[in-house]
């Protein structure tokens, strides 16, 4: 019987008092009050149950904090941390700073663990000492627990999977499925702040040239899915950063310095070619964006929207472009499917 599979069948074991973990869980809430209980219930329910669990409650404003003392009370393996607000991104490094495990594991206070995840992960890192991200697959759920359906594909299993996503498109990894080395992470200056609401990818893209990355093909989470997450609220940032963040890598790959790599904020899309000292950034970042939003509500009603246009009329790619027409008259807005309908015949007439 390997240590790991000890440690499964036995949950939690002794240690040395005062020595570190083999595993420190990261969770950060901001007014997570509706779904934390059962994100933490998950938690504690794991099989593999030697390890310390931050939560930093990034200055909630409901009764997140009460919810994490609470539980705090009733099991010594949970640290709170609880503070002003400064953001996802410094919640993130504060984690990892204060993480006492060789190993991380990433949690989100609105999604559910299977009790197996942590056992199987930490099993997978030990055999695999080249690996330095360990992912899985994901269920989906809504917003009340039940199915939920998505178009989506299930992320790369192998290393060589992860870097071809990298290459032609596709999903690399679940953030809050994702077990991790504390130290190859510090190594690459943890999350940047740059990248905000995207900050993760950013980070898997830094790490894919410097040590291997895999994802399980089971189940271990279920992720949840409703109108007030990240993604939903903030689709255009997020998109703008993606591109960015594809750039930045697509000029490590070759060989070339990278721009982000010490920014505290992202440029304006119209200034990235100057920033990336590259013709043609901009316009793929453009590209990028504009069929990123195509499904969301939120960016077509915000600056997603202008940015489309510029994509437009700077003869970019008009694919699909013409449903999103009927989906705005659709979503409330015949002004600007008015708008892009216009836009998009004047570009037919000129091309």
């Amino acid at each position: 019987m390997t240590r790991i599979e000890a440690v499964q069948d036995r949950g939690a074991i002794d240690r040395t008092p005062g020595s570190p973990p083999p595993l420190s869980v990261a969770m950060s809430v901001y007014n997570g009050e509706r779904f934390l209980a059962e994100a933490i219930d998950s938690i504690r329910a794991q099989t593999f149950g030697e390890f310390e669990f931050l939560i930093l409650d990034d200055g909630s404003t409901d009764g997140t904090a009460a919810i994490i003392q609470a539980y705090a009370a009733k099991d010594s393996r949970i640290r709170p941390i609880i503070r002003e607000n400064r953001g996802l991104v410094s919640s993130l490094n504060q984690l990892l700073a204060e993480a006492r495990a060789p190993i991380v594991a990433r949690m989100d206070a609105d999604d559910i663990a299977h009790p197996d995840r942590f056992a199987k992960q930490m099993q997978f890192l030990a055999d695999r000492p080249d690996h330095g991200v360990i992912g899985s697959w994901s269920r989906d759920m809504s917003e009340d627990g039940g199915p939920y359906v998505t178009m989506g594909y299930d992320h790369p299993v192998t290393h060589e999977e992860f870097l071809h996503n990298i290459r032609h498109g596709g999903p690399l990894l679940c953030h809050p499925a994702v077990m991790y080395r504390r130290d190859i992470v510090l190594q690459q200056g943890g999350y940047h702040a740059a990248f905000r609401h995207c900050e993760d990818l950013d980070l898997w893209l830094r790490l894919a040239s410097v040590t291997k990355m895999a994802n399980l093909p089971e189940r271990l989470i279920r992720y949840r899915h409703y109108a007030g997450q990240v993604s939903k609220r903030h689709a255009t940032e997020q998109q703008i950063g993606a591109a960015i963040a594809y750039e930045a890598w697509r000029m490590r790959d070759a060989g070339k310095a990278d721009p982000t790599a010490d920014a505290t904020s992202l440029p304006p899309i119209d200034a990235l070619d100057a920033f990336f000292g590259e013709t043609g950034v901009s316009a793929r970042v453009r590209a990028a964006v504009t069929h990123g939003i195509l499904h969301s509500p939120v960016a077509l009603r915000d600056e997603g929207f202008e940015i489309m246009l510029d994509h437009v009329r700077s003869g970019g790619c008009r694919k699909g472009l013409w449903r999103t027409v009927a989906r705005l008259a659709k979503l409330g807005e015949p002004g600007r499917a008015l708008r892009l309908s216009s836009t998009l015949a004047t570009a037919l007439a000129t091309s």
